[in-house]
């Protein structure tokens, strides 16, 4: 299995004598990679914001990809440096991120019967916080509220979300939060900003913002075409 962690993350690792690990652990500073483009696109992957429990779980042919990168790296370290050697490593890291996104990838879609239970909980969680009136008490949820509830990451819920509506857990939220709206502008006689207040909306113009550039149409209007 392989984690990530970001600069100045803590952690430490405990020798089990019953059950004892062997792998590698990849150690880089920021300056070394920050000339080259990686350094500007190591923020797109996600997993280094992950949890421990997020792992990545490798299949046995993965394995092998992974291993012969980290021993390519081992063994370009190990040789005489020249101007080179930095340019070499640089190109075998980004390859080695590139492989576990792609593998990120494969672990959403052959866990689907959990990822989807999990997106179930998710409907679940939202329809219980506006059903009971929390959005009045403390506004919008956020990706990190949800991600709490539901004992993951926020960077996880997002990419796993991604992986199986199109969307990240921002736009669904967001989404979810329009069709909630259009529920009760098309049921209710409660006017666009009481509609706002419901939701947890700070600021009237803030939701219809936000409803005009999911739907292409002001609250009114929405409500309007449906009558």
């Amino acid at each position: 299995m392989m984690t990530f962690t970001k600069p100045r993350q803590v952690f430490s690792v405990s020798d089990v004598k019953d059950n004892p690990l062997t792998g590698y652990m990849l150690v880089f500073k920021a300056d070394f990679i920050r000339p080259y483009p990686l350094g500007k696109l190591i923020g797109n992957f996600g997993f280094f914001s992950y949890s421990v429990a997020e792992a990545l779980h490798l299949s046995e042919k993965e394995e092998k990809i992974i291993s012969l990168l980290l021993q390519q790296i081992k063994d370009e370290l190990k040789i005489n440096i020249d101007t080179y050697s930095q340019d070499v490593i640089v190109s075998y890291l980004e390859l080695l991120l590139n492989y576990s996104n792609r593998f990120y990838n494969r672990q959403f879609l052959t866990r689907k019967s959990v990822n989807n239970d999990l997106l179930s909980q998710l409907e679940y969680l939202l329809e219980v916080y506006f059903r009971s009136q929390t959005s009045q008490l403390q506004g919008l949820p956020t990706v990190q509220y949800v991600a709490g509830q539901l004992n993951l990451s926020a960077n996880y819920l997002s990419d796993l979300l991604r992986n199986l509506t199109g969307q990240n857990a921002q736009q669904y939220i967001q989404n979810y939060l329009i069709e909630k709206a259009k529920e009760l502008l098309s049921t209710s006689k409660m006017s666009v900003s009481e509609v706002a207040y419901e939701l947890g909306f700070g600021y009237f113009q803030s939701f219809s913002k936000l409803f005009k550039k999911i739907t292409h149409l002001t609250p009114l209007e929405y409500r309007q075409s449906f009558n």
